[in-house]
């Protein structure tokens, strides 16, 4: 897919596509978010003539256009259609966001960082120290959504090597639930587990929640069992199906009959066959 085009583009070439009243309290946080850390997101627009229209970002154009700012980072849309931008803009990932923060942190106070982010504090944005105990699998595991940070905090109950174990399981699987991660956390051995002590570690609950946890365990290796017999049994299905169409296309008559009348199950014996000696 071909990366959107970037542009800084003079502020006076800049119309918004559509005319929208800006609240003052939203105009004061994006002028707060703008004059302590900068415009962060870019706006969207389509060119027309020799300007170009905003499709997204109408509210941070206004603020601009008070700060005195000469020329706007902008990205070029695909098609002239408002709203697209929103759909066109990658959002900041979780890994990226912590980056950004803790940059900003080296210039700029929380109070501040916060104010422009309009939130009360950033305590709970900056995962720095979940992130430390991640293994870097796992760590992009959870940057991509794979899994959530609740289920990336359940695997900081064991070390980095057995986190890469859980994840490669629950890939195999298709499974990225906090029940299947507790599962395996659970049958950590002791050497493999977190040497940190927790109060809520899953070997540290009660003997039902354990119990519980326990039986998930017991359903997914059962699940791995009957998937490994299917697999064996179509193996074997595939093999002795193999043989009986080898044996239909090495006799000339046969498919000599076959290639004149019904070639396209030819086709289809070769896939089997092929696909048994693959």
């Amino acid at each position: 897919m071909e990366e959107s085009q970037a542009l800084d583009v003079p502020i006076i070439r800049l119309r918004p596509l559509r005319d929208r009243k800006i609240s003052k309290r939203e105009y004061d946080r994006i002028m707060a978010s703008i004059k302590a850390i900068g415009l962060l997101e870019p706006l969207v627009i389509f060119p027309e003539g020799e300007d170009y229209v905003i499709l997204d970002g109408a509210q941070r154009y206004r603020c601009l256009l008070d700060t005195g700012v000469e020329v706007v980072p902008c990205i070029v849309g695909k098609k002239r259609e408002a709203l697209t931008g929103n759909r066109m803009v990658n959002r900041v990932s979780p890994v990226q966001e912590n980056r950004m923060i803790e940059e900003s942190l080296q210039e700029l106070d929380e109070q501040t960082i916060a104010t422009a982010l309009g939130i009360s504090g950033i305590g709970h944005r900056l995962k720095k120290t979940l992130l430390s105990h991640l293994n870097a699998d796992v760590a992009a595991a959870f940057d991509q959504g794979k899994i959530t940070q609740k289920c990336a905090g359940e695997l900081t109950n064991v070390k980095p090597q057995r986190q890469k174990e859980i994840l490669t399981a629950m890939e195999g699987y298709k499974d990225y639930s906090i029940a299947f991660a507790r599962t395996l956390i659970l049958k950590t051995p002791t050497p493999l587990r977190d040497s940190r002590k927790r109060k809520n570690a899953p070997w540290d609950k009660t003997a039902q929640r354990k119990g519980d946890l326990l039986k998930q365990l017991e359903e997914a290796e059962h699940r791995q069992d009957f998937y490994s017999r299917l697999y064996r049994q179509y193996t074997i299905d595939l093999l002795r199906l193999a043989i009986y169409a080898r044996s239909l296309l090495t006799n000339s008559r046969v498919r000599e009959y076959l290639d004149q009348h019904h070639p396209a199950i030819v086709e289809r014996f070769e896939a089997v066959v092929a696909e048994a000696r693959g």
